[in-house]
């Protein structure tokens, strides 16, 4: 279930990479005017997932097609929620340590049976070869931001806004230099620790990448992050070039060097996540 203090990493395909019913359906969703913002998004997602799970748990509820929209040298890319889906993970997982007893009031066994097909059926790759839609196209983390999503972009690609009212950290990339970065990160990693965890999650990060449309833009928002970190704090960040950094000298063998950006970032990172204990 989306929280608002999470950052996300989301996929926008463009048009082209979704069936002719698809097209149909996202063009007509913007000459509506109804796409939503990243900053309204999340709090939507939210609302929608926990009123699902208190509609009564008949079936296996059916919910709107929503997305997030981008205009990129004239080409509309989409980002679809598969708020289904969510919703479905979340029955899961809110059977997920607790008393049989107490799950199975909560959500019936046959709901539970019809939430996990449906979530089978969509990373067995099913959807795909049905409809021509990748998996999920957005990846949520609470309290933090996954280290592994920093290989994916640069520097330069940040977009700020601090200030009063909106605040925002962004970064966009075409997916092409996702892909690219992620190779990169792969072979240092493999050839300087091996199949460590780190390098298992930046392969996984890569396979997911290449679900999508070779046309497709990666944005790593830092979403209600910002509003726990101060704007001096914001500004001064430089997680993307510590990894940078940090795999610049495992490139050379210079572990200390690569050992000091890591624990840098790390506790950085770990400082956000004590907050949700504060919380």
């Amino acid at each position: 279930m989306p929280s608002l203090f999470a950052s996300y990493l989301r996929v926008y395909e463009p048009l082209s990479a979704f069936d002719r019913e698809r097209q149909s359906y996202w063009q007509r969703y913007v000459a509506d005017g109804r796409p939503v913002t990243p900053a309204e998004g999340p709090g939507r997602q939210r609302t929608a997932v926990i009123e699902a799970l208190g509609a009564g748990w008949t079936r296996l509820p059916d919910l709107p097609d929503e997305a997030y929209v981008l205009e990129a040298d004239e080409a509309l890319l989409v980002c679809p929620w598969n708020l289904r889906i969510r919703v479905a993970e979340a029955a899961l997982s809110a059977r997920e340590g607790v008393p049989s007893v107490l799950a199975d009031a909560f959500v019936p066994p046959i709901l539970a049976g019809q939430a996990k097909a449906v979530v089978d059926d969509w990373r067995s790759g099913a959807r795909v070869l049905e409809h021509g839609v990748p998996r999920l196209h957005e990846q949520i983390a609470t309290w933090g931001v996954p280290l592994r999503w920093f290989v994916l972009v640069d520097a330069t690609e940040r977009e700020l806004v601090t200030g009063p009212g909106r605040r925002s950290l962004r970064y966009r990339t075409e997916i092409s230099n996702a892909r690219r970065r992620s190779s990169r990160a792969l072979s240092v990693l493999r050839k300087s620790v091996g199949e460590a965890p780190i390098t298992e999650a930046v392969e996984e990060a890569a396979r997911w990448l290449e679900e999508f449309h070779p046309r497709s833009m990666v944005e790593l928002d830092y979403g209600g992050l910002v509003d726990l970190l101060p704007d001096e704090t914001l500004t001064a960040d430089d997680s993307p070039e510590l990894v940078a950094a940090g795999l610049a000298a495992l490139s050379r063998s210079e572990a200390e060097e690569a050992s000091e950006a890591y624990d840098k970032l790390v506790a950085r990172w770990r400082a956000v996540q004590l907050l949700e204990r504060c919380n």
